[in-house]
């Protein structure tokens, strides 16, 4: 049986897993994913069959209008939860011992219908193209509330070299 654990977003996990991001960056501050920033959103990704998965529930300062979620939420959560599965796809891919710190390169996001508040978030990401280069990867993720998909986005992001403004930010 599963049980959830609840922090500011309430995401999948087994009680006492930990999340990618609290496993591999633990003193981030990303606004989006940093565990670190006590005012952010502090997603929580875990590993799936495919990629990565997390729940979010929202809260009311993050409603655009009454009862819906704000468009540039929802960009953040895809593009921290995408930029998670291109670090772990990486990590996968190469046998690395722990994931190399990757930025976003570009994304899309498709708002497909308006996202109601008062659901249970669940955004997928998975890695659509991991071979074609060795320092970035193409990730797809989808967000759904209550089983309808509401929003849809694809990614670039790329592992940062040495010299990189970013290139510590998860250690």
């Amino acid at each position: 049986m599963i049980e959830f654990v609840s922090l500011q977003s309430s995401d999948m996990s087994n009680v006492g897993d930990m999340s990618v991001q609290e496993k591999y960056a633990s003193s981030s501050i990303c606004f989006g994913c940093g565990p670190a920033n006590l005012k952010g959103l502090r997603i929580r990704s875990f590993r799936s069959e495919d990629g990565l998965i997390m729940e979010f529930d929202t809260l009311p300062e993050h409603q655009a209008f009454p009862g819906m979620v704000n468009g540039g939420i929802i960009g953040t959560l895809l593009d921290c939860h995408g930029n998670w599965a291109a670090a772990i796809a990486i990590m996968d891919r190469d046998g690395l011992d722990e994931p190399p710190c990757t930025v976003t390169a570009s994304y899309t996001v498709n708002l497909r219908r308006p996202t109601p508040s008062d659901s249970k978030l669940v955004i997928r990401a998975r890695a659509v193209d991991k071979s074609k280069w060795d320092d970035r990867i193409k990730i797809e993720m989808t967000l759904e509330a209550d089983g309808i998909l509401c929003a849809e986005g694809k990614g670039l992001f790329v592992a940062v070299k040495e010299g990189h403004p970013a290139f510590h930010r998860w250690s």
